[in-house]
């Protein structure tokens, strides 16, 4: 049997601590609703506990979203969530900088799903931290610049679960963001199905599957 996800995510920080080694980045790709944003809190929260208060950071791609602002003038309001409505390049940069600067803290983004916005430096990532939780839609994606984000992962999990699961999730989250029935479940059946079938396509480069809807531990 497999490890679970916690062994595995405490054994990336267990060998990122020892002397000469860099920081390890545990990517967690998978469609919208799968529950990754969930797991890598709960893997950071669970390292943390297990090790010591910022052993583990998270760093979610959601902080790369474009401003409502920018969509707007790129006239892809109606489609965010879709590949080309993050700052990409900015979050593999990201990614490197956390790889590369261990000197001193960085700041990353985060989505406020209240705002509907992406919030500057809300969370940071400390010099002792040794293991960074990423996660996103399209973190196993072939266009550029996802084999470069790859190229950086230690390892690349896809979380999953059944479809039917995923867009109830999806509902419920755009009527507690402030949606009507209708125009929530035509936002889901629209904006959020295609992106979940553009995602699903990206699984077999990933390292591992697991579900988003299980115990993390034993």
């Amino acid at each position: 049997m497999s490890p679970s996800p916690l062994a595995d995510a405490l054994a990336l920080a267990s060998n990122a601590s020892r002397p000469g080694a860099g920081r390890a980045v545990l990517a967690l790709a998978g469609a919208p609703g799968a529950g990754k944003s969930t797991l890598a809190r709960r893997l950071v929260a669970e390292v943390d506990r297990a090790t010591a208060p910022g052993t583990a950071g998270y760093l979610p791609l959601d902080g790369f979203h474009l401003s409502n602002a920018q969509l707007e003038r790129l006239g892809r309001l109606e489609r965010k969530g879709a590949p080309d409505t993050f700052d990409a390049h900015g979050y593999v940069a990201l990614v490197r900088r956390l790889l590369e600067e261990t000197g001193h803290p960085v700041y990353v983004p985060d989505y406020d799903r209240r705002l509907h916005e992406p919030v500057a430096a809300r969370h940071v990532f400390a010099p002792h931290t040794r293991l960074v939780v990423t996660e996103g839609n399209y973190l196993a994606g072939d266009d550029d610049p996802w084999p470069r984000a790859r190229a950086l992962f230690t390892e690349l999990w896809y979380v999953e679960v059944p479809d039917t699961v995923r867009e109830e999730r999806l509902y419920g989250r755009q009527r507690e963001g402030g949606l009507a029935e209708g125009a929530a479940r035509a936002w889901v059946e629209g904006s959020d199905r295609a992106n979940g079938e553009l995602v699903k396509r990206s699984r077999g480069n990933c390292t591992r599957v697991v579900r988003g809807d299980l115990p993390i531990s034993p």
